[in-house]
Formats: C-alpha cells, sequence, structure tokens
C-alpha cells in the first residue's frame, strides 16, 4: 500500500501534543488589534485545543500526526 499524503495546509496550522490532542492557533490575532482589549489579547497567545469533531476531520487529513 502506497504512503499516504498529508495535507501541507492542515499540517502548517495544527500541531498534535503527546496526549494526542490537536493544538491550534486562536483566530483574532492576525490584525486589527487596536480595539481589542490587552486581556483578551493575551489570552488570544495561548494554544486553542479542537473538539473531538473537528479532530476528526484533521485526523483523515493528517494521517502521520
Amino acid at each position: 500500500m502506497p504512503k499516504l499524503k498529508t495535507n501541507r495546509a492542515a499540517a502548517k496550522r495544527f500541531r498534535f501534543t503527546k496526549k494526542g490532542k490537536i493544538k491550534k492557533r486562536n483566530a483574532g490575532r492576525g490584525h486589527i488589534l487596536g480595539k481589542k482589549a490587552r486581556k483578551r489579547k493575551r489570552h488570544l497567545r495561548q494554544p486553542g485545543y479542537l473538539t473531538a469533531a473537528s479532530a476528526k476531520v484533521i485526523r483523515r487529513i493528517m494521517p502521520y500526526g
């Protein structure tokens, strides 16, 4: 059986933790930051984790995670 291809767009956006969760960058940190509160921006720096339903989709396109 041939090797499976990893979706490169997903590989750049998601990382797997040692326990198997999928880590993501939180949205809302790209631009237009002046109107957002300092506390909100600080909390957005922390990594987010995918829900079980979303993780199921990502696991299919990242088979070697």
